[in-house]
């Protein structure tokens, strides 16, 4: 069984070596996507009783330790000096220093990395994050998966 939460934030990036407009400072609304597969809760009478998790658990999680460090943030990469210097000239800025390129593939590995430890080692290993779908625009993303 697969469920499936869907989140979305905004944050801006920029592909710093690339040959097109993407090198430029821009934005995106960011759409994320976690699927969970595993066992349904097949206690009787518990609250969650046919769930593999409430969708609640799952957008906390999510909120915690993506949504919220990423939202109206600068998603940046740690050698893209430049841009790092001017972010930290900003006083109070949201900036979030990345070991990767901030390309859609390289964010969907990070939360799907950064994510994956907090199901796959928890609820009784019933669960396992299965994919991390980040939806760059409505027309275009990546996955993740174990």
């Amino acid at each position: 069984m697969k469920i499936t939460r869907r989140l979305e934030f905004d944050a801006g990036h920029r592909i710093p070596h690339h040959a097109s407009q993407c090198r430029n400072l821009h934005g995106h609304r960011y759409t994320l996507e976690l699927t969970l597969q595993g066992e349904p809760i097949s206690t009787k009478g518990s609250s969650d009783e046919g769930m593999l998790l409430d969708f609640s658990d799952v957008k906390f999680i999510a909120k915690r330790e993506i949504v919220d460090r990423w939202d109206h943030a600068f998603l940046v990469h740690a050698d893209d000096t430049a841009v790092r210097s001017f972010l930290e000239s900003l006083p109070d800025h949201k900036t979030v220093v990345l070991a990767l390129v901030p390309t859609a593939e390289n964010l969907a590995r990070i939360a799907f990395d950064t994510l994956a430890p907090h199901f796959d080692n928890a609820y009784a290993g019933r669960l396992k994050l299965a994919r991390v779908r980040l939806y760059e625009t409505p027309n275009c993303w990546a996955d993740a998966e174990a």
